[in-house]
This record gives structure tokens, sequence and C-alpha cells, in this order.
């Protein structure tokens, strides 16, 4: 399966989208250009503010902006939003629901970084605090939609950003919208519920399995909190044979726990397979290695289906749609493009 690939889809699209929102400005935690903002600096030099590698720092001073009227967009690697600064997080933006865009690239295992960089548990984290809203994208039509999805919230919102190349699996007429999943397939088997880069990931697995006659209902998630639309539901009561979640994330906290508690406070018994991190930390690689090496890759998806279904259905690595090879850092600096 072969889709369009757009480099740095944030970069351009985001300083023409705030070209006439003078109140939106941007926080960069000494990643300016590792977060696509370089231009945005040199576009609105008076808009940008650079903290330097003082997250939580960063949150007191982004609090003190919105409260002051403007829009805060904080862009550094996720993983540096959340663990860090969390009690600034907290106690300054949270709390009392101030207009804060929280831009975190890099999510769950797609750096080299390694551990330190890792934002593994990111969602089940930010899922906890009250007035937070979390969003993920899962291509470029979605990086560049997420913008006016998040800029009408009236509260705290984390976004798990790509950057670097990314597929265009959505098309542009059909952008983000606020709590609500993308239905890609329908049938009765399996409901398979994926998020971010995830998806793109079950997608090559998905056709083989229905070539081998399963109907499987597949919605793709940008919203992660809330997590309340009616077709999520609809499609958990639809599973014949079972659910399946694909995360770019732990399975603990994450998508595969917001689904085992829809299907828990609703009553639904089909049996859950949650594909994702199973409770380990990961280690410095490349993307496609540590989706293997973990178990987040469409022969995995393929493996969980077997299980549910309890007989093998003869399709081998091979014959899956070829894997992208993602270029999201540079060579000779894994925080760089």
């Amino acid at each position: 399966m072969s889709y369009e690939i757009v480099t740095r889809p944030h970069q351009q699209n985001f300083i023409d989208w705030a070209k006439d929102k003078p109140e939106v400005l941007v926080l960069s935690a000494d990643l300016t250009n590792s977060c696509e903002v370089g231009k945005w600096r040199d576009t609105y030099p008076t808009r940008f503010f650079s903290m330097g590698m003082a997250e939580q720092n960063m949150m007191g001073f982004a609090a003190g902006l919105a409260r002051e009227g403007f829009e805060p967009w904080l862009h550094t690697f996720s993983v540096f939003l959340y663990r860090r600064p969390l009690d600034q997080l907290q106690m300054s933006i949270a709390y009392p629901a101030l207009k804060v865009r929280l831009v975190g690239f890099l999510p769950g295992i797609m750096t080299p970084g390694g551990v330190t960089h890792q934002a593994i548990e990111d969602i089940a984290i930010l899922r906890t605090i009250p007035n937070m809203t979390i969003l993920e994208v899962g291509d470029a039509t979605e990086a560049q939609s997420v913008l006016d999805v998040a800029h009408a919230v009236d509260g705290p919102v984390y976004i798990r950003m790509l950057r670097g190349e990314v597929s265009r699996i959505f098309p542009v007429d059909e952008p983000f919208k606020l709590n609500t999943a993308r239905i890609l397939s329908t049938g009765n088997d399996l409901t398979l519920i994926t998020s971010g880069i995830a998806t793109e990931e079950a997608l090559r697995a998905v056709p083989l399995l229905q070539g081998n006659g399963l109907g499987i209902t597949h919605l793709h998630i940008s919203t992660h909190k809330p997590f309340d639309d009616p077709k999520i539901l609809a499609a958990l009561r639809s599973a014949k044979h079972g659910v399946i979640t694909m995360e770019n994330h732990s399975v603990i906290g994450g998508l595969g726990s917001a689904v085992a508690e829809v299907m828990a406070e609703n009553s639904i018994s089909a049996p859950l397979s949650r594909i994702g991190l199973q409770d380990t930390y990961a280690h410095g690689a490349s993307q496609k290695f540590l989706m293997s090496e973990y178990g987040l890759d469409a022969k995995a998806l393929v493996e969980r289906v077997e299980k549910i279904l309890g007989e093998k259905l003869g399709i081998q690595e091979s014959d899956l749609a070829e894997q992208r090879s993602i270029n999201v850092h540079s060579s000779a600096k894994v925080e760089a493009l």
C-alpha cells in the first residue's frame, strides 16, 4: 500500500494557520528545529520564546501567558511535556483549565533515543488529569488539521504529533474531528481499534485478513480523551469473535485500557487483546526494529487474530505490504530532523 509522503507537515502549515491569530505564541524547550518551529521563530520572532531545557519553568510561563489572553503552544518531545514538569502541568495549567497547547513530538517508540526520550506512558498519565483533552495524529492530514481542533478547545490540550516524513493516509478534505473515530472498514467478525502510527502499520495486514474471509470493523482513534464516541461502543458490540487494540504506547492505561473500560461498563464480554508495549521499557534502535522487537507491527496483529480464532491463516511476513522506513531523525543526532 503506497501513500503520499509529506515532509514536515507541521512546519509551514502552522505558520500559515496562525497568520491571523496574533494570540498564538510558541514556546520551545531547546528543540526548536527538531519540532519544526525554527521557521516559525524566523517568521514571527516576537511570538516565539526559547525557554531552554527548563520544562517546569516553561509550564509556569505558559500559564501566565494564558491568563493574560494569549494561547501558548509548547513544542518539545512528548516525554518532556509530562514526566519532569507534571506538577506544574497539573497545578498551573490543568487545574485552572487554561488554554495551553502541548505539542509533543516522537511519542512512544518513534525515537532511537532510548528510555529517556520514549513517551510510553504519556496517555496513561494524562488521561487521569481533569480538564485535559488528549489528541493523537495518525497521518499528515491529521497533523495539519489538528490545529483547528485544539484551538477550539476551552482548556489544556495535549497532542501526540508526527514530524519529518509523514504518510497521508486520509484525504485532505476529511480533517481531524474531535472525539470522532474514523471507520476504515466494517465487518462483524473482529473489531480492530488503532491509533497514531499503529493505524498505518495495521493497514499492512488488514487487507490480507479480509482476504481470508474475515469481516473486520477497523476504527482509527485520534481523540483519547474524551473517549465516548458512540461509534466505538457500536463497534465493540458488533464483534463476534473479539476485539483487538493496537497502539504506540504501553498496554497499561492507554487505548487498550480505555477500550477495556468501555467494554466493562457496558457488559461487553467479547475477548480483548491489546497490542502495545507489555509493561516494559524499550531501548534505543530504529522504529522498524523496535516495532518488531516489541510486537507492535503488522505481523503481531496477524498473530493476535490467529490466537483469537484458534487457527492459522497461512499469512507469512513476506505476504504483508512493505513497511515504510520512517525518516524522523538525522543519522548524526537523534534529536535532529
